[in-house]
């Protein structure tokens, strides 16, 4: 039997789906409506080969959703709304209370606005998406699909930050990990791939874009990951410094005057390439300001490379060694020359690279004798969703994991 689920990822202005045909996971249709709330929003729908794009006045997120069912309907992808039989919605935070996805319900719907001072930027966008589904769609049972889920795994030694105990136990300060829905799926991907269990294999996955991280996984499960208590910790990224020096950000506080707020959008948003190349936060950019001999271009994509290079052989020393590393993400999947430097002079770890294979994206891009798998894999964070839709809501293969 084939169902019809939309997996949805919503943001503050901006709403991306996919409508996927299940469990075949083939896609029907996919597109974005971003500029919410503005007189010139925007719709992109891709759908049969053929791409449409409107500019119009969208005032809220109900009125996306309107629109996107109407385009499904106006471009005969299906015929009545009741044909979507499934709805998965990406929500960033699952906080200790979410160690799996969930049927949405008014309990897990009320668990999630909870904790929605953990992401406070995101959580309550991902509400607004389901809410506004549920009222249009009532019968299309609703899943939420948490970043942090996959994480959940983490030994306390791992997640435990060495702060007093009080800011844990009370506040809930600790590493919870991010892209845990992309990790998941290109480590299953990659088991599927090699014909090998995952639960037979060490991997060290390595989701790089605009925003980055790195993911020890250990028996399928993940056992580190680089992002912690925010997506803003870890290694360096496109706009976010990653780690640094907490004791700078007081400093700061008291020389310059600056606001908490104002911190905050300094890691967050003036930070990471864009902040040491002085060019642009986009990888492609600063690798053209390189080679055009931009020294701080050079500089931000070493400091890239290397802190990426120090969080995966910490990982190896964790599991004992490593059967497989994994590029996913924007810049995982095409940057060829990143890769290659990310791997760069580790032979003595078994891992060594094929420059032709690497340069075309193959899906395994090792050289001929190295002993650690070194793969390249398409991240489809929407097919993961999907796929959770259909374990949770349609095939009624296990109960909701709901552990507040």
């Amino acid at each position: 039997m084939s169902y019809k689920v939309m997996a949805i990822n919503a943001g503050s202005s901006s709403l991306k789906f996919q409508l996927l045909s299940m469990p075949q996971g083939e896609q029907i249709c996919q597109g974005l409506i971003e500029r919410i709330g503005m007189a010139d929003g925007k719709v992109t729908f891709r759908a049969q080969g053929q791409k449409w794009q409107d500019t119009l006045p969208i005032a809220d997120h109900r009125e996306a959703v309107a629109l996107l069912l109407e385009k499904l309907l106006g471009h005969n992808i299906i015929r009545s709304i009741n044909e979507i039989e499934g709805i998965g919605h990406r929500v960033a935070h699952g906080g200790e209370s979410f160690k799996d996805s969930v049927l949405v319900t008014d309990e897990t719907l009320a668990e999630i606005e909870r904790i929605s001072d953990l992401a406070p930027l995101h959580n309550p966008v991902n509400v607004v998406g389901i809410n506004v589904f549920r009222q249009l769609l009532p019968n299309a049972p609703a899943v939420a699909v948490f970043d942090t889920a996959f994480h959940q795994t983490l030994e306390a030694a791992a997640y435990i930050y060495p702060l007093p105990w009080r800011y844990y136990a009370e506040l809930g300060i600790r590493r919870y990990g991010f892209h845990g829905t992309s990790h998941k799926y290109v480590s299953s991907t990659l088991a599927e791939k090699l014909g090998v269990p995952l639960s037979a294999l060490r991997i060290v996955s390595c989701h790089l874009g605009n925003g980055s991280s790195v993911c020890a996984i250990q028996g399928g499960k993940s056992v580190n990951t680089s992002m912690g208590f925010t997506p803003q910790s870890g290694v360096m990224m496109g706009t976010r410094s990653g780690d640094i020096d907490p004791s700078i950000l007081p400093w700061l506080a008291l020389r310059e005057g600056q606001t908490p707020q104002q911190l905050n959008h300094l890691l967050n948003n003036e930070s990471g390439l864009l902040g040491v190349s002085g060019v642009s936060h986009d990888c492609r950019d600063v690798e053209n300001a390189a080679a055009a001999g931009n020294p701080r271009a050079k500089l931000a994509l070493t400091l890239f490379t290397e802190r990426i290079r120090a969080t995966i052989g910490s990982y190896i020393m964790q599991m004992g060694g490593l059967d497989a590393l994994v590029f996913t993400g924007g810049i995982g999947e095409n940057g060829a020359d990143i890769r290659q430097a990310i791997c760069h002079n580790l032979h003595f770890l078994g891992l060594s690279i094929d420059d032709e294979k690497n340069q075309r994206n193959a899906t395994f891009i090792q050289a001929e004798n190295a002993l650690v798998k070194v793969a390249v894999i398409n991240t489809n964070e929407e097919l993961m969703i999907a796929k959770d839709v259909m374990r949770i809501a349609l095939t009624n293969t296990r109960e909701t994991c709901l552990s507040a």
